[in-house]
């Protein structure tokens, strides 16, 4: 991105407009973190996700998870009051068993790791799936299934090293669970590459096909996608030349924005889904001072110094607009030391 939430000024990427969902006709949203953690629904998503119908804006949710099926997914919403048509849901298996259906040939022999929603999405390809690396499958696919063990590992692993072509539907390292943060499928991906020296092509998030496709099928002209994974959510929405808003109720947090890689910097910082109903403030820049209304910040070397509460999200949002201003195409290695004081 070369633009982001530090002037007044209109761009491409951030539309003046008296509330944040007033600048766009739909939003394209990620699940997990965001409209729920574990069994349960984040506060305020629901009515936030079902006032965008009367809004008259579109609704998509764009989900690297490959273990279930759009309805099955949709159902699930449905379940915790969201609104959701399998329609609207568009995830990673799809994307995956597509990109690999271009990479071999038909009626290939694919090797599965993960669930059976994942292996429909491989047949309906026109690919064959078989069950072990002794059949000598053509390609592996992978995709998260929290039964997928050890056992399943090894047979990538077995295949891969033999010369198979493999692809990865995403590659998140967590997700976000009731109980915590648990390991995503990035990190079943890496424990194959780390037994076999390959690497996989990737399907999902954090490319752009996913997003491009979800906002095609809607009909959505100026998407907001809204995540709570820079290095998902939001690098896929900049990859896709969306603007992007990072919501603060799942993996990431205003520290980690701060230090975003340039890449991954969001437009937006929120603190929940209904925030897209709130004014979003604007910033001002006066003699090296970044103010977010009641909130100013300004850069000195690897400090940024803070007028304003720290509990105050607008502090953040002037953090952000000050360092990435001074950092415009390359984020320091460390991230940097911040400090606040009390106004006047």
């Amino acid at each position: 991105m070369t633009e982001h939430a530090t002037t007044t000024e209109p761009t491409a990427g951030r539309p003046v407009a008296p509330r944040l969902i007033d600048g766009y006709d739909g939003v394209l949203s990620d699940l997990d973190g965001v409209v729920y953690a574990g069994p349960h629904a984040i506060d305020g998503a629901r009515d936030a996700l079902e006032r965008l119908a009367g809004e008259g804006k579109s609704l998509a949710y764009v989900t690297n998870n490959a273990s279930r099926s759009s309805e099955q997914v949709a159902a699930h919403l449905r379940e915790l009051g969201a609104p959701a048509t399998a329609e609207q849901v568009f995830g990673s298996a799809q994307a995956g068993a597509e990109l690999l259906a271009g990479q071999v040939a038909p009626g290939s022999t694919v090797l599965v790791v993960g669930s059976e929603t994942l292996a429909d999405a491989v047949r309906a390809q026109g690919l064959a799936v078989v069950a072990s690396a002794d059949d000598g499958p053509d390609a592996v696919i992978q995709g998260f299934a929290p039964t997928v063990g050890w056992k399943d590992l090894a047979e990538a692993a077995y295949a891969v090293a033999a010369g198979a072509t493999w692809v990865a539907t995403n590659t998140d390292m967590s997700i976000p669970q009731e109980r915590g943060i648990a390991p995503g499928n990035g990190t079943l991906v890496a424990a194959v590459a780390a037994a076999t020296g390959k690497s996989p092509s990737i399907a999902g998030k954090p490319g752009a096909a996913l997003f491009e496709t979800a906002a095609r099928h809607s009909g959505v002209d100026r998407a907001l996608v809204v995540g709570d994974r820079l290095d998902t959510d939001i690098l896929g929405g900049n990859r896709a030349g969306m603007a992007t808003a990072l919501v603060l109720t799942g993996v990431d947090t205003v520290r980690t924005a701060l230090a975003a890689h340039v890449t991954e910097r969001p437009v937006y910082l929120i603190g929940s889904l209904t925030d897209l109903y709130a004014e979003y403030p604007a910033i001002t820049v006066e003699d090296g001072s970044y103010a977010c209304r009641g909130a100013t910040a300004r850069v000195s070397g690897s400090r940024v110094t803070v007028t304003g509460r720290e509990d105050d999200l607008d502090s953040w949002r002037a953090a952000c607009a000050a360092w990435w201003a001074a950092h415009p195409d390359t984020a320091p290695e460390s991230p940097p030391e911040v400090g606040f004081e009390t106004a006047g």
